[in-house]
């Protein structure tokens, strides 16, 4: 009996592992791995306003080309961390010649400290589901929750309670992969973490209670931001009132 019980979970793993493989790829997890290896390390964690105006200063927009300076970004936030390494995800795109957009829509890209919901910043900077929000709306790529799903390159909101808008505790990140450590489940990702900034950091999978991945399938579709509301009601309200994981899912067409 326990040898046909380790071949049933030998077949289950194997079922398992079929499964993941053929899970469709991302066309450009890979390029954002990259620019996050190119990502200073450190400098520090301050949500602050002068970590926002050093933000902004780092991406600039001249000549209808996207300039990106992560360091002049010390020190730094989570969101701000994972939307440099999004827009220069982009701006490698443009000048590989494998995306087109106008200036109008580089112009929308840029930070200049709009509310929460607001504009391209404002929804990726918001609380509760941002970025999903984003991509839901834009149609930049998939949201999705199952970890068995997750490819390294998705950005990813940690959820470290139940709660979703005024009263959350959350991170945004970007995925890179799962780990044993002493036979416990660990998630690595990178991000800007408290105290010291950017660089990787590895937590129990059981200190998650909810994740949203996005990840990253049709990067033109950002020509749609003006065909969507200026102002995002829902991710607005949530500076003010909460939420819940159920009503967030529901948001992001997952």
């Amino acid at each position: 009996m326990r040898f046909v019980a380790a071949l049933a979970l030998a077949a289950l793993c194997c079922a398992v592992d079929s499964t993941r493989a053929q899970l469709p790829r991302s066309p450009f997890n890979a390029l954002i791995l990259e620019h996050i290896k190119e990502m200073p390390t450190g400098g520090k964690y301050s949500a602050s306003r002068i970590a926002t105006m050093r933000l902004q200063s780092a991406v600039q927009l001249e000549a209808g080309k996207l300039f990106i300076q992560p360091i002049a970004a010390m020190p730094s936030y989570c969101s701000g961390a994972t939307y440099l390494v999004f827009l220069k995800t982009i701006a490698a795109l443009r000048d590989r010649g494998a995306l087109s957009l106008d200036d109008g829509t580089l112009n929308q890209l840029m930070i200049r400290g709009q509310r929460d919901g607001a504009g391209i910043w404002g929804r990726w900077n918001a609380n509760g589901p941002g970025t999903a929000r984003l991509f839901h709306e834009l149609g930049l790529g998939r949201n999705f929750d199952d970890f068995e799903e997750a490819q390294p390159g998705d950005f990813m909101k940690i959820f470290w309670s139940p709660e979703v808008g005024r009263a959350e505790h959350g991170h945004s990140v970007i995925f890179l992969r799962m780990e044993k450590k002493e036979g416990i489940d660990y998630v690595r990702y990178w991000s800007s973490n408290i105290p010291l900034g950017y660089g990787e950091r590895s937590v129990p999978r059981t200190r998650i209670v909810h994740a949203i991945f996005s990840r990253l399938d049709a990067p033109s579709n950002l020509s749609r931001i003006g065909e969507v509301p200026k102002l995002d009601p829902y991710l607005a309200s949530l500076e003010r009132v909460r939420s819940s994981y159920e009503e967030a899912k529901e948001k992001c067409g997952m």
